[in-house]
């Protein structure tokens, strides 16, 4: 080989080596984790192209912007609809509708190793028992959404995720088969949030008992978060909570609701079937003193209230008069540890609905617990 013929394969060699590193911290700089908020499009309010849109369904796997789709996905508009139907859209102008075993994804840049929750504004629009999977990052679950807690399509849902890489595809899927092929869950928001670790409190045995850690809520409308129940969550996006009933909770914030103390509070919304717990540590024999909040959020939920607490041995029952005005009642239970763990559980004994709105649950809220030595 000529000397010439030499540099030029060695210039080759430089040259091709110099483009790859710069691809590569091109693309290194494009897998910054994604900020708390909305996803990209989130909201659906960039819509196909006309010519990819035959009547409501949308017609290529990318022609969604920033999504990838499959099966029978509809591009709705909020309001009256064809057939008699009604779609709201609290949250924007546009959703999406899964038909039968339709899909919606997108690939989102994370931090490996932490936990993130997504929250999603999802409503039935045909059956009763329309079901919807969540799937991110290999792990899933299967969400119920045939109970609809507000009537103006405002119902949203947290879900919780562990990421194992850095790279985390997020699918929403509709597992059902209707009669209706386009019948299924209607979406209309996806925001994504961090979690911050949990850490203990000045004495407080109880993690994020102020509840200010959890899911993203949407800024411009909210009617709080649901929280599902263990059973659909493993990773629980109400960190050191366990949703261990039959019904949802819901999280919910101060720039929508009233709240006892800081920004957000846990409200009851499932009457008997709703509950919450956490294990804390504890020294056998010694004596604690729980302490915790319940009310109303001043969102015309009324009627006697009435939260049960258990922790060890120990039960209280604390009554609140609820006049839909946002006041608040303190209850305190000491107890006996009989163990280095306790479970304390809160739960309400009672069903309510709002005042004006006999068609959408509500319940008591909870707020500040504390478990403290005396």
């Amino acid at each position: 080989m000529s000397f010439l013929s030499s540099f030029s394969f060695l210039f080759m060699i430089l040259y091709f080596a110099h483009v790859s590193c710069q691809t590569y911290a091109a693309n290194d700089t494009r897998r910054v984790p994604i900020r708390d908020g909305m996803l990209p499009n989130g909201q659906f309010e960039l819509g196909p192209k006309p010519s990819n849109l035959k009547k409501r369904m949308i017609i290529g796997k990318y022609s969604l912007p920033k999504w990838e789709i499959k099966g029978i996905v509809e591009y709705v508009s909020g309001g009256p609809q064809p057939g008699g139907f009604y779609f709201a859209v609290p949250r924007g102008t546009h959703a999406v509708r899964l038909g039968n075993e339709a899909s919606l994804s997108q690939y989102i840049n994370v931090e490996a190793g932490s936990t993130y929750s997504l929250t999603f504004a999802a409503t039935r629009t045909c059956a009763q028992d329309e079901k919807l999977m969540v799937n991110a990052d290999g792990q899933s679950g299967e969400l119920p959404i045939q109970t609809l807690y507000s009537t103006d399509g405002g119902d949203t849902y947290a879900y919780a995720f562990k990421a194992i890489r850095s790279i985390v595809k997020v699918t929403f899927h509709n597992p059902g088969i209707q009669e209706d092929p386009t019948c299924g869950p209607l979406l209309d928001a996806i925001a994504i949030k961090k979690m911050k670790p949990l850490k203990y409190h000045a004495g407080n045995l109880v993690k994020n008992g102020d509840f200010e850690i959890g899911p993203y809520v949407f800024k411009n409308f909210s009617t709080g978060v649901l929280l599902l129940p263990k059973i659909h969550d493993i990773v629980s996006p109400l960190p050191g909570w366990i949703i261990e009933s039959l019904k949802p909770a819901k999280y919910i914030d101060s720039k929508h609701f009233n709240v006892p103390s800081g920004l957000s509070a846990i409200e009851l919304v499932g009457g008997r079937e709703t509950a919450i717990a956490q294990i804390i540590r504890t020294i056998p024999n010694k004596f604690y003193r729980l302490t915790f909040v319940i009310g109303d959020a001043h969102n015309g939920c009324h009627g006697s209230m009435m939260v049960e607490a258990f922790a060890a041995r120990e039960t209280l029952k604390l009554k609140h008069e609820s006049q839909g005005k946002g006041e608040f009642t303190t209850g305190i239970l000491k107890f006996k540890a009989i163990s280095t763990r306790t479970r304390i559980t809160f739960w309400s004994a009672f069903y309510h609905t709002k005042l004006h709105d006999f068609g959408h649950f509500c319940g008591p809220v909870l707020d500040d617990v504390k478990v403290w030595f005396y």
